[in-house]
């Protein structure tokens, strides 16, 4: 059955701003060509967004002969602000950015551990105040967020679980309940992931598991371009994964005897001691104060400091390859992606030289192929990923049929 003139409208719009957005600024002789549709259908469609405030002429295209086609259309990237938080244990992180993406403002803040759960919520709620006006943003269209732990994906809500802050919970409640604004909330390894599709080392790959190395473990899996959560929102929950190697067993509320005893950072800096591994200038980071933030800090600084001493790095890194390919063989085995990303802070750190020590080993334990990749978003993947989020919740909203 054929579409209506209406739907048939509503999809040439789309699929118009989708390739400015894509794209940059285009002419309409450009978005002819890009669509496969006729000049006047064409012609009408720029006049449909332009009327509605969602593109603007931006320039011309320099063409010799100057005329209607020779126009440059652009989204109006001020048309709606978005907001992404990377929610830690011990920090928030905030960027404002317009329509388009682009970064606006941006700022970081310690949360102290004994700050209480009401005075935690109440300053991170102040930092993105702050950052939204830095920005020069009145009200915020999309926010998303990225946390640990599960999302219930029944209802898109940060499941309570043990072992993480009690007010990540309340600050999502609080941001729904006070900003008139669409909230959506991630797991942060699952925003990793979406980031490093869209715009880092997985762009080629539709089907491909990341797994993130920081001061947790964690697993994100994408297959077909389509992330995949699980039942309960655990799919990827490998620092819960039974490994030789580890005295016990994890249970359903301690991840300890798992792979997270294998690769988490506190196990990544007892590796380093025995090995010998110096870790110099790891006081802390700023946006991360606290044991858990200087477990992190001293595991990246000892992968770059074996990287760096040559022969003498080599014991470490060896076996780190060795713990970091049990896990990702047992990934494999299941799912057969073709790709593993190492990502987070540990992994940015170890780059392409781990990568491929633990490519080697896997090889050498699974008889599927898989390339073994560094994300090379670093840290900040999760931040990219929830400002990626938010900026497609304001397009859908907003490029939809009357948005």
């Amino acid at each position: 059955m054929p579409a209506s003139p209406s739907t048939a409208r509503a999809i040439n719009d789309r699929l118009a701003l989708r390739l400015l957005q894509r794209d940059g600024p285009l002419t309409a002789t450009q978005l002819k060509t890009l669509t496969g549709l006729s000049r006047p259908t064409v012609a009408d469609l720029v006049e449909r967004l332009r009327d509605a405030g969602l593109i603007h002429v931006v320039g011309e295209s320099g063409a010799v002969r100057r005329g209607p086609n020779a126009k440059l259309y652009g989204i109006v990237a001020d048309r709606a602000h978005l907001a992404a938080l990377d929610v830690r244990t011990g920090s928030v992180s905030v960027v404002v950015a317009d329509l388009l993406g682009t970064t606006l403002a941006e700022a970081t803040l310690p949360i102290a551990g004994d700050a209480g759960t009401g005075p935690a919520v109440e300053q991170s709620f102040a930092l993105l105040e702050r950052t939204a006006r830095e920005a020069g943003a009145v009200a915020l269209h999309s926010v998303g967020i990225g946390a640990p732990g599960l999302i219930d994906p029944a209802t898109g809500e940060l499941r309570d679980s043990s072992g993480l802050p009690a007010w990540h919970r309340d600050l999502v409640r609080v941001l729904q309940e006070r900003l008139p604004a669409t909230v959506l909330v991630e797991n942060e390894t699952n925003l990793a992931a979406v980031a490093e599709h869209r715009a880092g080392a997985a762009r080629d790959r539709e089907t491909f598991v990341l797994i993130w190395l920081g001061q947790g473990i964690g697993a994100a899996v994408m297959l077909d371009g389509k992330l995949r959560q699980g039942a309960s929102g655990g799919a990827g929950e490998i620092g819960f994964l039974p490994v030789p190697g580890v005295a016990g067993l994890p249970s359903a509320v301690d991840c300890e005897g798992g792979f997270y005893s294998l690769a988490g950072s506190a196990a990544l800096c007892e590796l380093a001691a025995r090995h010998g591994v110096e870790a110099p200038g790891t006081a802390g980071r700023a946006e991360a104060p606290g044991t858990e933030g200087r477990e992190e800090a001293t595991a990246v600084a000892a992968v770059r400091a074996a990287l760096e001493a040559g022969e003498r790095g080599e014991p470490f890194l060896d076996e780190l390859a060795d713990r970091l390919a049990l896990g990702a063989a047992a990934v494999v085995s299941v799912l057969d992606p073709g790709c593993v990303l190492l990502a987070g802070a540990v992994g940015e750190a170890g780059g392409a030289p781990l990568a491929a020590r633990v490519q080697e080993r896997l090889n050498a334990l699974s008889p599927l192929s898989t390339e073994v990749r560094a994300g090379s978003l670093g840290d900040g993947a999760v931040l990219r990923g929830a400002l990626i989020a938010a900026r497609d919740a304001a397009q859908d909203a907003l490029f939809a049929p009357g948005g």
